[in-house]
């Protein structure tokens, strides 16, 4: 079944055509698990998108696999297609270290989380863990335990976060896509960063997520791909059994989404509290996308939203407490990075009255924001205000000016969150220093499918779509 002459073409190949090739028993899974493990230990070292490879427990899935594969066929939908989570989600026989200090030596896993459960259900192998920032919380991926998540288009760059190994990987063809979540952006922040498509799902999506339906409630699940099909086919696995059955990839594939009413908007929920510019190729990208939908047929207009003021104190409250909810030692501040040290404290001094109060008024805020964008069936922003900044950028700052950096970066993905509705990034164009910029496409509650139809639909619009899709010849 190997054949090296061969597996050098996988990395050109859309995820969906490497599925229908191992689907059809034209490739092993371990052929395509060794392909990827080889390409992973050539480019990990300068990209750090890995903080730890398991080649002998991803060889060892495969092989399962194949011999599956030759007594009863295809596992699921994904049968023998290489993944990697983030070193935030648990996946049994692997440590997962949070990026930090404090769970470095931690044991491995015994169970996989139930996403991890849901998506190797579908026949996926995981070839290891990606590398994220500490717990998840900056816009970037560095941490104090490995080498940073660097930017496939710009080494010297960010590649985003905090699913930046699994963007890096990705975009670096490491893997052919990834899963990833979202509390603040961090599926949507590096997708834009490396060029690909990021889909954050609306709160509740996603069955294996959290389903309270609070402000409180921040993080969802999603794909990271270098096309809308290829995220489409990752976020059905996702969704797991009657509920996934492909058909958001069938829209994908389709890529006719209905006539759209589509606001454009650059208003940031951080102002007037921060000063939000934008890089001109992050305005040129947005004129780019609204031309060529309006040119497709859709009715476009900017959006006049008027964003209630507090957004950036009640957001901070809201997102810092999230650290009082992990299972931390006694000590444990002693060992963070400053950033995380910093949340800690300020969620520890942060009276209960106060984040209940902070929690009902970004409640009201997110009401008032929803009815606003819902004038429109679509909303278009930018995903990124400035290009990815150097390693180091960030960290090089006292926490406080650090994360008001990371909010004017990313000054337009964590309200999505808040509001809880489902959003796509969509690269749109490359500009002379070969860096991508992506806009967000925001959606009303439910449309996840529709969105990546229209993310499909814009990258024919846009000529991005040059992956090699489709089945292999026979």
């Amino acid at each position: 079944m190997d054949d090296p002459a061969r597996t050098p073409a996988l990395t050109r190949w859309s995820a969906l055509r490497l599925r229908d090739a191992l689907a059809a028993g034209e490739l092993s899974a371990t052929e395509a698990t060794r392909h990827f493990l080889e390409v992973t230990e050539r480019r990990n070292p300068q990209l750090g998108a890995f903080i730890s490879v398991a080649p002998e427990a991803a060889l060892a899935r495969a092989a399962e696999l194949d011999e599956h594969f030759a007594r009863r066929g295809p596992v699921g939908a994904l049968h023998g297609v290489p993944l990697a989570f983030k070193d935030l989600v648990d996946v049994a026989g692997m440590r997962t270290t949070f990026g930090s200090r404090v769970a470095v030596d931690a044991a491995p896993a015994t169970e996989d989380d139930p996403l991890a459960a849901t998506v190797h259900a579908a026949g996926a192998v995981s070839t290891g863990k990606t590398t994220v920032p500490e717990f998840g919380l900056p816009c970037h991926s560095e941490n104090l335990i490995s080498a940073p998540a660097r930017n496939p288009l710009d080494p010297e760059r960010t590649a985003g976060g905090s699913t930046g190994g699994g963007a890096a990987a990705v975009a670096a063809g490491m893997l052919p896509f990834a899963p990833g979540n979202d509390g603040g952006g961090s599926v949507r922040i590096p997708a834009a960063a490396c060029g690909l498509v990021g889909l954050k799902p609306g709160r509740g999506a996603v069955p294996t997520d959290r389903q309270e339906d609070s402000v409180r409630n921040l993080s969802v699940s999603g794909p990271l791909a270098r096309t809308a099909a290829d995220a489409a086919l990752l976020y059905d696995a996702m969704l797991g059994g009657p509920r996934g059955e492909g058909r958001s990839l069938a829209r994908a594939l389709r890529a006719e989404p209905d006539r759209l009413r589509i606001g454009v908007s650059t208003a940031s929920p951080f102002s007037p509290d921060l000063e939000i510019t934008l890089a001109r190729p992050a305005v040129d990208a947005l004129t780019a996308a609204a031309a060529a939908l309006d040119r497709d047929g859709h009715e476009v207009a900017e959006a006049a939203l008027r964003l209630a003021p507090g957004y950036h104190a009640d957001f901070r409250a809201v997102w810092t407490a999230g650290l009082l909810e992990a299972p931390l030692p006694e000590g444990a501040e002693q060992r963070m990075g400053p950033l995380a040290a910093y949340f800690l404290e300020l969620a520890r001094r942060r009276p209960a009255e106060e984040l209940a109060a902070a929690v009902q008024r970004l409640t009201a805020w997110a009401a008032d924001a929803r009815r606003q964008l819902a004038a429109h069936d679509v909303v278009l922003t930018p995903v990124l205000a400035f290009a990815p900044p150097r390693i180091g950028t960030f960290t090089a700052l006292p926490p406080a000016q650090d994360y008001e950096l990371q909010c004017r970066f990313t000054p337009y993905t964590s309200m999505v969150n808040v509001m809880g509705l489902p959003a796509v990034a969509v690269p749109v164009l490359v500009d002379d220093d070969g860096l991508s910029w992506s806009v967000q496409a925001i959606g009303r509650p439910g449309t996840e499918g529709p969105l990546l139809a229209l993310a499909a639909r814009m990258e024919h619009l846009l000529g991005r779509a040059g992956l090699v899709t489709g089945s292999p010849p026979r």
